[in-house]
């Protein structure tokens, strides 16, 4: 029906009603009419008109009443959908909750808690922080917060945290059950600034290798990670391995500055390029500080964007030796667009580009994202992630680093120097059943609740606490029974099979609570972590090491000479 023909229709039913209305739609729908009789005679509706005479339709004809915000949000993700996987609408709240780790800091009350029996437990105080400069002390369960019951009533971590959250110098009065103490303490805090570290760990492997794990790719990431190299050459540092596993990346200028610290000057970081967005370069400056520093970087398949642009630098300009698995294969860039109610379109503008020329981005298919975010599960199913065998090297994606021409490969994801399988040998189905179920997490803070304050007088240290300390056979049954309670049937077979990987676990658990250090978990398990055992083999064989800058790794070029032989074999 045309505009003129639905004008006529409406018209009629509206007069039966309403003067009133008639007037105001009359009005309206002349607007809308002559834009379209405007473009009926230059001959085409504009798609931007279209759309404009639907949502005015749906507004003035709908059965219901209808949400004018929600139904241009609708449209807005509608059409991002059918782009690319990394193109996405946030409204105010969800881009807040997006930003806010990236920043650096939020405002709050500073603890870091976990649930226990349904209960805030709190884990421990930010130093310096709101809530320690009350007296608030790690072990303290938080009951209430502003008269509202937490404890008992299942609210969600994200509603607790809400409530705890708030503006820079806003109260908060919340009461506290504490151990031994029958009364609740009531505290008034006032919320302050509150530090969010993106380098998670940082501490020495032996007396010259230096660990830094970083999480994400924030505003302070760079001032982090050299504060923590600072630190660690204190301590006799002259190697360093650098871990981006899990990493899933973040600010792109980030990755540029922590980059630059080991390039030099006018060497390639990375550029961008887009239909619309003309090419930019990032190269070093040549104020990097660690540009002979002899480093390792270690990846996973959930190491994305932000660090496969670091760990892309690094080994095209043979750099550092990369140890692990294929990263995730994110080459987009999305520039955000800000909109006035707090909302947020990031919008796909350019891929990024290694200095080899390679772009790492994974292929997609538009408006399918569910097939997208299945290849990780499906490289499993494959096997990409436990052989080597699996990984398909094309010599159509050979490219050569820029110092030594040694072959690299592109694909989707960068592809380590050395291939180091997923250790799943201790992952038995009783393991996930007591990590899903939350057992291994409740024990190990009730345990540090029952025991806090002798394992602060035994261990002065968290190297002492490494060396001396271990849970029992009676802690374990205890364990186990934990397990019992919450009908998780136990199973001696698969427990033997996962005994030490459970006993590692808890004691780094327990570690990060004693130590209030977030670091301890990782410096607990350090020994269990097969990606990190291969990169300190590495990084302390120089034999080794140099081969793998000069040369690459030969099996990578028999796995391409296998796939150049494919399609003969299919003849």
């Amino acid at each position: 029906m045309c505009l003129l023909g639905l004008f006529s229709y409406f018209c009629t039913k509206i007069l039966r009603n309403s003067h009133v209305a008639m007037r105001k739609f009359i009005f309206t729908f002349i607007l809308v009419a002559a834009a379209g009789m405007a473009v009926a005679q230059h001959g085409k509706q504009s798609p931007m008109q279209k759309l404009m005479n639907a949502q005015f339709a749906i507004n003035t004809f709908y059965v219901d009443s209808v949400d004018d915000n929600k139904l241009v949000e609708d449209a807005i993700r509608g059409m991002l959908e059918q782009l690319d996987p990394h193109s996405s609408y946030t409204d105010a709240k969800e881009t807040k909750e997006l930003e806010e780790p990236l920043q650096g800091e939020f405002s709050g009350i500073g603890v870091q808690f976990n649930m226990k029996d349904d209960t805030l437990y709190v884990i421990q105080t930010i130093a310096g922080g709101p809530s320690e400069r009350v007296g608030i002390l790690a072990g303290d369960r938080i009951v209430t917060v502003n008269d509202t019951a937490i404890a008992g009533v299942k609210m969600s971590r994200n509603d607790i945290m809400k409530r705890l959250r708030g503006p820079k110098g806003t109260k908060v009065v919340v009461q506290v059950k504490r151990r031994n103490t029958p009364e609740l303490i009531t505290f008034r805090i006032t919320r302050d600034k509150i530090p969010l570290y993106s380098v998670d760990a940082s501490f020495m492997l032996d007396d010259k290798t230096g660990y830094v794990q970083i999480s994400r790719f924030g505003v302070k990431t760079h001032d982090e990670m050299l504060e923590a190299i600072a630190k660690l050459q204190k301590q006799g540092m002259r190697q360093l391995i650098i871990d981006l596993g899990d990493n899933g990346g973040g600010y792109l200028n980030a990755a540029i500055d922590m980059s630059n610290e080991f390039l030099d000057r006018g060497k390639m970081i990375v550029y961008t390029q887009g239909r619309s967005v003309p090419r930019s370069d990032a190269r070093a400056d040549g104020t990097g500080r660690y540009k002979d520093l002899k480093i390792v970087v270690m990846v996973d398949q959930y190491s994305a964007s932000a660090s496969e642009i670091f760990t892309g630098a690094m080994q095209d300009w043979d750099r550092a030796v990369v140890v692990g698995r294929r990263t995730f294969g994110k080459g987009l860039v999305q520039r955000p667009l800000h909109f006035d109610d707090g909302s947020m379109m990031r919008l796909t503008v350019a891929r990024y580009y290694t200095p080899a020329g390679r772009c790492i981005q994974k292929p997609y298919k538009r408006g399918d994202r569910k097939a997208y975010d299945e290849d990780i599960i499906n490289r499993a199913h494959e096997g990409e992630y436990f052989t080597l065998d699996s990984i398909h090297v094309n010599d159509s994606l050979c490219y050569t680093t820029l110092q030594n021409a040694r072959p690299i490969y592109g694909g989707g994801g960068i592809l380590p120097d050395v291939f180091v399988p997923l250790d799943t040998t201790e992952n038995t189905t009783y393991y996930r059943n007591m990590m899903a179920k939350g057992i291994i997490n409740q024990y190990a803070i009730d345990y540090v609740d029952r025991h806090r304050k002798d394992l602060k007088k035994r261990y002065a240290t968290l190297a002492d606490f490494d060396r001396g300390f271990s849970l029992t056979e009676a802690d374990m049954r205890e364990f186990i029974g934990r397990g019992e309670k919450d009908s998780i049937k136990f199973d001696e077979k698969k427990y033997r099979t996962s005994e030490q990987l459970f006993k590692q676990v808890l004691k780094g658990l327990i570690a990060r609570d004693v130590f209030s250090d977030p670091g301890a978990y990782t410096y607990i398990l350090r020994h269990r972590n097969k990606d990190l055992k291969a990169a300190l083999e590495i990084i302390n064989d120089d034999r080794r090491y140099n081969e793998l800058l000069l040369k690459g790794n030969p099996e990578y070029e028999r796995l391409a000479a296998r796939h150049r032989e494919q399609p003969k074999k299919d003849k």
